[in-house]
């Protein structure tokens, strides 16, 4: 996008999350960095929680620079200590936690068919993306509740479609999927609300495989309604921005897929 275009999409955000402190983990990059920046454009303070110390560090600051500030934490989600000490992060430097993006998410590169499954994909799709979400969303309640706040997970047309190669981390996406339904009725009466978005964006992951396969998006993107590849920050960032402001404060347990109409949920 282009210069003008950031600056009307700061002003289409500006103020809609004034005084708002959100966690967004693996926000280091990719989908994870376009929500954070978003929140930011919207008003937020955000917390980058990463294991890239020296990208999340950068984010940090890059977000500082149009927006009211940003942190850093270095943080393995897989560990629970790290988790706790994110969130107490967030009440140390900003007063406050009402938005929690639970992003970070490790799976192989490969696609490995289900007899190609082993113990550890198994292990590190769920590691990283259903056990830390959890432990998050345990970390943070007591202090969303406080504030009426919000959870976003993520989730994804791999486990929506039952995508070819995508056993253990479909499974894992959809096992998040039904963690947030129950959370959200769990804890709706308590004034916290969960939703889940499911992206097709240029992350990292997908901007490598487009090296490598210049037909890629051609075949991804292939009967799409809007036929292209999302922008992490342009695209699915506004979603989250909605997702976490008071325009959606009646909508809960509900799963948004940000992919151009991919995946469409009957």
């Amino acid at each position: 996008m282009s210069i003008e275009s950031k600056d009307e999409l700061t002003r289409r955000l500006s103020g809609r999350l004034a005084g708002k402190v959100a966690i967004v983990t693996g926000s280091a990059q990719g989908v994870g960095l376009g929500i954070a920046t978003a929140l930011t454009r919207a008003g937020a303070r955000c917390v980058v929680a990463d294991f890239n110390e020296e990208a999340g560090e950068q984010a940090a600051k890059d977000l500082s620079t149009i927006g009211p500030g940003a942190s850093f934490v270095r943080c393995d989600v897989t560990k629970r200590n790290d988790v706790d000490a994110t969130v107490a992060h967030a009440i140390d430097a900003h007063g406050q936690l009402d938005i929690l993006v639970n992003n970070a998410q490790r799976a192989p590169f490969e696609l490995p068919t289900i007899m190609e499954h082993t113990d550890e994909i198994i292990d590190l799709c769920f590691d990283t993306g259903y056990r830390a979400s959890f432990h998050f969303m345990q970390a943070a309640h007591d202090e969303l509740a406080k504030t009426g706040g919000c959870v976003i997970n993520i989730g994804s047309a791999a486990g929506l479609d039952g995508q070819y190669g995508q056993a253990a981390y479909g499974a894992n996406k959809e096992a998040i999927r039904a963690l947030s339904k129950t959370a959200a009725r769990e804890w709706g009466p308590e004034g916290i609300r969960v939703n889940i978005i499911c992206p097709l964006a240029k992350s990292p992951g997908v901007v490598q495989l487009l090296e490598h396969d210049p037909g890629f998006e051609a075949r991804v993107t292939k009967g799409q309604p809007i036929p292209r590849l999302g922008e992490c920050e342009d695209d699915i960032g506004p979603v989250a921005v909605f997702l976490a402001s008071d325009d959606a404060r009646y909508i809960t347990g509900h799963t948004v897929p940000a992919d151009g109409g991919a995946c469409m949920i009957r």
